[in-house]
């Protein structure tokens, strides 16, 4: 596919002084296959109310009902989702959706939201706050699946839901026919199950300060094999996702969270899911440093207690990371390049990392309420990854000067992943480079095999970080292409300050 450069309306950062680095990548060190699912969202209906976030009343709407979901617009399909944000899905070739939620999802009756719209009843969002009219349910959100070509990730209610709730909903979905509900499910259109792998089992149940229904570590556990052994019951080809750490308070209670799931429930479950949230600053370099390694670290534990469950409990069923809420909202350039330091983890971590949906769906286009969606460096930065980064994940050397922060010392000023696609032998290498006023000068070789023919660059930059993006500047987002000369033993460019650069590179071998 031919790969493209992010041109912007603003000037690029003006390339003096520039660091030296060596970058070097070894095809035949994997480290994994990298699983497409990692190219997930979330989705949920949030109710947004100014009062309700101590802000002046002037912003209410919500992330579903009137902006995703909006019957009355000329931009609907016949299900009443709107279709650009179908299409720009489409185009970012998300892999799968988890839904309905999300906090929602610890309050919600799934029963309420199938059969004739006019009949469903009409209940107090206790999340978010507002009304639910229920007017997209099950069926709703199997339609929506069906328009993007994504794969669904049903959460079950374990907050104030109960397991037998659980298993119908698993009966209406799966079930064949013969059975009450998979045979209402045939009297509301839809004779043929669903088909759904994926459960999760509850959401952020020890969100103790703002999930309803949450648990201790030891009483989740118990509901949790309960719930594993009944929903196994109605389809034993499932696989279930238990609920791991959310809540990262000051005493570190998320560690002992996971191991207690993961050495009580651990034989039953395919996936442990995190969720991690981009830490605020006000600093530039905590922001974008600290904050980076605190991600990595959030992967690196949880991983690493599932190897120490397995060797205490002799698993043998595979059990691997789902990281099915992260992100950060993004307005400006500063909030995008957190967007593929994540991907860069995610990447680096492909052994454990199996599954990752971003939050959320409707975030992925720019709105301008009054104009309309438009694709921001948000939207280019995730198609970078998701059209191009779905070989293997490869050994990634990286030579070049750090910096420290208050926890975290000699970080990298550039995080590298390389991905490999052996059927094509096209390599992808993915460059963030953290200095704010720098631009890095690297050298990136191959250690296995010669590259051949000219480079392409996708850059995304900007001088001015916190400039926001518009809809009036969408036409200075769209990609353009830029050219790079290769010699045999590798590629040099230079990495403008705060910038993203993907470079696809042609290996003989």
């Amino acid at each position: 596919m031919k790969k493209i450069l992010l041109s912007l309306a603003f000037a690029l950062p003006v390339m003096l002084n520039a660091q030296n680095a060596t970058i070097r990548f070894d095809v035949d060190r994997t480290v994994s296959k990298i699983d497409p699912k990692i190219y997930g969202v979330f989705m949920e209906p949030i109710h947004f109310n100014g009062a309700r976030m101590g802000l002046p009343d002037t912003v209410e709407f919500n992330t579903l009902y009137g902006t995703l979901y909006d019957p009355s617009s000329p931009l609907a399909d016949n299900n009443g989702f709107r279709k650009d944000y179908i299409d720009a899905m489409k185009e970012l070739k998300v892999t799968n959706m988890r839904w309905p939620g999300g906090n929602f999802l610890m309050g919600y009756s799934w029963q309420d939201g199938i059969g004739p719209k006019e009949q469903r009843p009409a209940r107090i969002n206790l999340a978010w706050g507002g009304v639910d009219n229920n007017h997209v349910g099950t069926d709703e959100w199997f339609a929506l699946n069906k328009a993007i070509g994504s794969e669904n990730v049903v959460c079950v209610n374990l907050g104030l839901g109960n397991i037998l709730d659980a298993c119908y909903w698993l009966e209406y979905c799966n079930y064949p026919k013969g059975t009450y509900y998979s045979d209402l499910r045939a009297k509301n259109g839809h004779p043929e199950p669903y088909g759904v792998k994926i459960w999760d089992l509850g959401n952020e149940v020890d969100g103790a300060p703002w999930e309803l229904g949450h648990k201790t570590a030891d009483d989740y556990v118990k509901i949790g094999r309960e719930a594993a052994k009944a929903l196994k019951s109605v389809d034993s080809s499932i696989d279930l996702v238990a609920s791991g750490s959310s809540y990262y308070e000051s005493t570190g209670q998320w560690v002992d969270w996971n191991r207690k799931v993961l050495l009580g429930m651990g034989d039953m479950i395919h996936y442990l899911s995190i969720h991690r949230y981009w830490e605020k600053s006000d600093d530039y370099y905590s922001y974008m440093g600290e904050s980076a390694m605190d991600f990595e670290e959030k992967i690196n534990v949880a991983a690493s207690e599932i190897v120490t469950a397995k060797a205490m409990k002799g698993y043998t069923n595979p059990i691997y990371l789902s990281v099915d809420e992260w992100g950060i909202m993004s307005r400006n350039l500063l909030s995008v390049l957190p967007i593929a330091q994540c991907f860069n983890s995610f990447i680096r971590h492909a052994d454990v990392v199996k599954m990752a949906n971003f939050t959320m769906l409707t975030s992925l286009l720019n709105n301008d309420r009054e104009k309309g969606t438009f694709k921001s460096p948000l939207f280019y930065i995730f198609k970078a990854y998701s059209n191009n980064c779905l070989g293997n994940s490869v050994d990634t050397w990286v030579q070049c000067n750090t910096f420290d922060g208050e926890k975290y010392k000699g970080i990298p000023y550039l995080d590298v992943t390389t991905v490999y696609s052996p059927d094509d032998k096209i390599v992808y290498i993915n460059v963030v480079n953290r200095n704010k006023n720098e631009a890095i000068a690297a050298d990136i070789i191959p250690t296995t095999g010669e590259l051949s023919g000219v480079a392409e660059a996708t850059l995304i930059a900007g001088a001015d970080l916190n400039e926001p993006f518009t809809f009036d500047n969408q036409v200075k987002y769209v990609p353009v292409t830029k050219s790079v000369n290769t010699r045999k033993d590798g590629v040099s460019y230079s990495f403008p300050a705060h910038s993203f650069t993907q470079i696809k590179l042609k290996l003989n071998k």
